[in-house]
């Protein structure tokens, strides 16, 4: 196999997902633009705002699929992903997400996820303290806190949120089923396809947070959308798939309607 395919997610990969914490950021569309290649369009509301997330996932037995769970580790992941879509040759249009930065806690996690991952995993510090209903997860290495609670209680949206209820918050609550990766040299759009069982998102409350790496986007007028948890989830990657990305006229209509 050339080394350089090895970056192409070669396998699938398994893992139970013991919680994801998912923060979605309303950001004006031509702020996000920028950000993703050509051959992907952003998943936007009202054609006016488009979305970066922050989640946070504690992972259980991670291992390529198949293996044991002895031979999987635990790891802490963190990932920033702009929500998209892509039109494949074909026609299909499908809804999924771009990363723009990965870490974890663990060195391991970061050395194996870079060779087979294009998603450029750092390795940071991960604490986590709850206090009765209250959970704090901070990192002083990213500078990020969330701190959110985990009663009970009717959780209205994030002030702001620009939309009007949960229902139409949960459209936006992630994973989306598909995570693209583009090599501009090759004109090669990389699709890892996610399959997960029993995912019922609940909303959180959150009652404080800050992350220096959506700071450092440096975006303006944008808001928090939605929080949601979800627990107890298998979960497993498929192998990635390549095309080579056409601009077709299906492609062009897609970038006007999305």
């Amino acid at each position: 196999m050339n080394l350089s395919n090895l970056k192409n997610h070669p396998f699938g990969v398994e893992a139970f997902f013991e919680s994801s914490i998912v923060l979605a950021f309303a950001v004006p569309k031509e702020q996000l633009e920028p950000l993703i290649p050509d051959c992907l369009q952003l998943d936007t509301f009202q054609d006016r705002w488009a979305f970066v997330a922050v989640a946070m996932v504690q992972t259980k037995n991670l291992r390529p699929k198949g293996f044991p769970k002895f031979l999987g580790n635990d790891f802490f992941l963190i990932g920033y992903r702009i929500f998209v879509r892509y039109t494949t040759n074909q026609g299909k249009r499908l809804r999924g997400l771009y990363i723009i930065k990965s870490e974890t806690d663990k060195k391991k996690m970061a050395f194996m996820g870079n060779i087979f991952t294009h998603y450029n995993y750092t390795t940071t510090d991960i604490t986590r303290v709850q206090n009765n209903s209250n959970v704090e997860i901070t990192s002083k290495k990213s500078n990020f806190k969330i701190n959110y609670s985990e009663d009970n209680e009717a959780v209205g949206l994030p002030k702001n949120s620009p939309f009007l209820n949960w229902k139409e918050a949960r459209r936006f609550a992630g994973p989306l089923p598909f995570t693209f990766t583009y090599n501009e040299n090759k004109k090669e759009v990389l699709i890892i396809e996610g399959v997960r069982q029993n995912w019922k998102p609940k909303p959180l409350k959150v009652n404080d947070y800050n992350f220096e790496f959506i700071n450092t986007l440096k975006l303006k007028n944008h808001k928090l959308a939605n929080a949601f948890i979800i627990e107890q989830i298998p979960y497993y990657w498929k192998k990635g798939r390549k095309e080579l990305w056409k601009q077709n006229e299906d492609n062009f209509k897609a970038s006007l309607t999305f």
